[in-house]
């Protein structure tokens, strides 16, 4: 796209850097002057705020030039901030934090010739305001984030027009088509593929915790059936905390049924409710919260926090209701919380379980098949070190974000080589490891003897995951700037964006 710049009539030539206004020179310093002609007198910056006590004539305006940058017409701006806010709003409800966001539309507004941009991302909005210099007041653009969804290839092909942009190699009207299209495209795969993806994660998860024989196909169907339901409470618009709240007391109270009723010989019925489990807390939005707090954006990390907490809420709350509601009925035995025993041979199981579970998160997420691998091969080293470091006498806790480091540092310098996006490794590489069990234990403990300490330690596991996988990527930056994949310029953690600032467009 070809910026014209503002048709103004009789434009005054513009001034590109932003002045100082100093105080007027005294007498004193107007002697001094004369008496040294050829010196020159300093004026520091502070001098506005120390003017002589004697009377000031008044700051004429400038007649000449006007200070600031020179923009584009007004109806580009008004189309590149368009455009880059439902860049942002793509990015924000599939995940990304608000540090990836922010830098991603800076990057773009100085591509698009519009060098002096402030960008406010908020968790339900975000906000990008044009400078146009001292005679022109600012533009600004609002976009609300109202909806959120998983779609990892919507999130891909984003990126990708991103980096297009940025490039200079489309211009601004081709790529608002392109957003337009990608926005409004159907997932990649049908739904019922996607059910199919969280039911084998579920089979996946109970398999990595010791389950075997028949566990794993009906911890496959109650996570399919939950994934049903919700989808029907979903169109009627029911909140996504009673959603959680069906969804674990469908899963708690079909695990009960299952052992009252004798219909199959399990040993560890438990295992059922902690893959149900899992898979619900697997769409919750731990590692951007724990992103948006580390890298300062506190405002939208408590949003995101308070979100994480209420949904996890309403899981524990299905949970709880589900083993009342049977002991009223008179079930005389209710799955007993075992914590898995680990050993050396169930090691390889571990890391073939935590491969399918990512695999399987990736596709349910409408992953394609590149994302896909890598995210399969991220779960293999998370699972496979959990394992091994839990084997070594490590406590959960610190066994869970050693392995969350090396997802996310593993994710961060290949993702990006291997042109995938550092989210799509880092969430998938740490599912398989969320504490499912952990949070049926706390809840099973909480209702029976009113004691809240291993639901509190779930809660520690999953701020150790997100901790984890941000630090990794922390980590990977010295790597990848070696790599030449990392600008110098950047800091923090970067899951999703553009990795350089690119050139504007000519």
């Amino acid at each position: 796209m070809k910026l014209k710049p503002r048709a103004r009539a009789a434009a005054p030539k513009r001034r590109h850097a932003w002045q100082i206004l100093e105080a007027p020179a005294d007498e004193q310093s107007e002697k001094r002057a004369g008496r040294q002609p050829g010196r020159r007198i300093r004026q520091r910056a502070w001098h506005i705020l120390e003017p002589p006590t004697g009377e000031l004539p008044a700051v004429e305006p400038l007649q000449e030039s006007a200070i600031g940058p020179e923009l584009p017409d007004e109806a580009t701006v008004h189309l590149v901030l368009d455009l880059v806010t439902r860049i942002g709003e793509v990015q924000m409800a599939s995940g990304a934090g608000a540090s990836d966001v922010t830098a991603t539309i800076l990057a773009l507004t100085r591509a698009l010739g519009l060098p002096h941009c402030e960008v406010d991302v908020i968790f339900t909005s975000i906000t990008v305001s044009c400078l146009r210099g001292s005679d022109l007041p600012p533009v600004t653009a609002l976009r609300v984030v109202r909806s959120r969804s998983l779609d990892y290839t919507r999130l891909s092909e984003t990126e990708r027009l991103v980096q297009q942009l940025i490039r200079g190699r489309i211009s601004a009207e081709d790529a608002y088509t392109d957003l337009s299209r990608i926005t409004n495209a159907d997932h990649p795969y049908p739904r019922w593929v996607s059910t199919l993806a969280w039911g084998g994660m579920a089979g996946f998860i109970t398999l990595l915790l010791g389950g075997g024989g028949w566990l794993p196909l009906i911890s496959f169907v109650i996570s399919a059936v939950v994934d049903r339901v919700g989808r029907l409470l979903n169109k009627g618009a029911l909140p996504f905390f009673f959603q959680q709240v069906v969804g674990g007391f469908i899963a708690t109270l079909s695990a009960i049924a299952i052992v009252n009723l004798d219909v199959f010989d399990l040993e560890r019925p438990t295992l059922v409710v902690a893959a149900a489990l899992t898979v619900l807390l697997s769409g919750l939005s731990t590692v951007s919260a724990v992103q948006d707090a580390i890298t300062g954006y506190y405002v939208t990390a408590a949003g995101r926090t308070l979100e994480v907490v209420i949904m996890s809420a309403g899981l524990i709350t299905g949970v709880g209701a589900a083993i009342s509601i049977a002991a009223e009925l008179g079930a005389t035995r209710t799955p007993v919380p075992a914590t898995p025993a680990y050993t050396p041979l169930t090691l390889p199981v571990m890391m073939v379980a935590g491969t399918g579970a990512a695999a399987c998160f990736a596709l349910a997420s409408y992953s394609k098949i590149r994302p896909m691998a890598v995210a399969a091969a991220a779960g293999a080293v998370g699972a496979g070190a959990y394992g091994a470091l839990s084997l070594a006498g490590y406590n959960q806790i610190l066994a869970a974000s050693i392995a969350a480091t090396l997802v996310g540092f593993g994710g961060g310098v290949l993702a990006r080589r291997l042109k995938v996006t550092p989210l799509v490794v880092a969430v998938s590489g740490i599912t398989p490891l969320l504490p499912g069990f952990s949070t049926y234990r706390g809840m099973s403990q909480l209702v029976n003897g009113g004691d809240i300490k291993i639901l509190m330690s779930a809660a520690a596991i999953g701020l150790a995951l997100a901790a984890g996988v941000v630090l990794g990527e922390f980590l990977a930056q010295p790597v990848k700037t070696g790599l030449g994949r990392l600008e110098r310029k950047l800091s923090g953690p970067r899951m999703a964006g553009p990795l350089n600032a690119g050139r504007p467009l000519e």
